[in-house]
């Protein structure tokens, strides 16, 4: 079979094992890529609506779509608006959000990043400028984190790279074109309604930091908390009891064992490498997460 392929004059791309797009278009710091082989051996066999209550750059959302598994449709959900928004505007006005892309990066120098993030004024921007703003700032922000302070003021430092990718125009449409039929909302997980029996819902809530200075970044102005924790719990519990696919990710640490006793959830570990925010990567070493099923 191989040397049968190997003779054909061109070698075909299978739309539904594409491995290149679509892709994330952001990349955060706690992206579930590295984790997806392992979050891929414990999917159910079939389900119905798949939910992912805190998408971010949704990594599990997209390695689905290229595989073609969401057949029964896609609810994306996360606390952050202006993440939601840009979601909104990759889907409804990428053409927009490419010919603004076009010109951050013709303009990009460290001058102008400070310039931009500076002059955000979140309440005028409308989704497409906020999804150019999120991914020029994303590309080109100090190892792409997304922090802001108490204030909700995106406070990043300028990453100085070389040649940042601020525009991947096949992506972007690729996205767009993947989104078209997916509910993209804006709200707290423990409100989020219409999970059905045999629909999957994947969790990968802010972890819970492992020391004191895990947490120093925060994603929206207000931080999740251990009572969030339990509250995400007490919602997956009930969802489980109803018969959802019931799928999580967090850090391995007692108090999240605890909201998650066996035999009720299969909880198991796995090495994964952390501490992302270090600039040496032989200071990287391996970290335990846990997967909750």
């Amino acid at each position: 079979m191989t040397e049968a392929r190997l003779a054909q004059p061109k070698k075909r791309r299978s739309p539904k094992r594409d491995l290149e797009v679509p892709r994330p278009w952001l990349k955060f710091v706690g992206g579930k890529t590295r984790l997806l082989p392992e979050l891929c051996k414990r999917l159910p066999a079939k389900f119905g609506r798949y939910h992912e209550l805190f998408v971010g750059g949704g990594a599990l959302f997209w390695h689905l779509q290229r595989e073609g598994l969401l057949k029964g449709g896609a609810v994306l959900n996360d606390s952050n608006e202006r993440l939601i928004r840009a979601y909104r505007g990759i889907r409804d006005h990428v053409g927009l959000v490419v010919e603004l892309l076009q010109h951050f990066k013709a303009d990009h120098s460290k001058t102008h990043f400070y310039r931009t993030r500076e002059a955000f004024k979140d309440e005028a921007f409308p989704p497409h400028y906020m999804a150019a703003w999120l991914i020029y700032m994303n590309k080109t922000c100090f190892n792409g984190l997304y922090r802001v302070n108490q204030k909700g003021e995106f406070n990043v430092s300028f990453g100085d790279y070389k040649d940042p990718k601020i525009l991947d125009e096949e992506n972007l449409r690729a996205c767009s074109r993947a989104l078209q039929e997916v509910e993209i909302r804006c709200g707290d997980f423990a409100v989020e309604t219409g999970v059905l029996p045999g629909d999957l819902w994947y969790a990968d809530a802010p972890y819970m930091p492992l020391t004191k200075t895990a947490g120093f970044t925060s994603y929206t102005a207000d931080r999740f908390s251990p009572n969030d924790q339990r509250r995400l719990a007490e919602r997956a519990h009930h969802l489980k009891q109803n018969g959802a696919h019931v799928l999580l990710t967090n850090s391995d640490h007692p108090f999240v064992r605890e909201l998650y006793p066996e035999p009720f959830w299969k909880v198991e570990r796995v090495e994964v490498r952390g501490d992302a925010l270090n600039t040496d990567g032989a200071k990287r070493g391996k970290v335990g997460e846990l997967i909750i099923s």
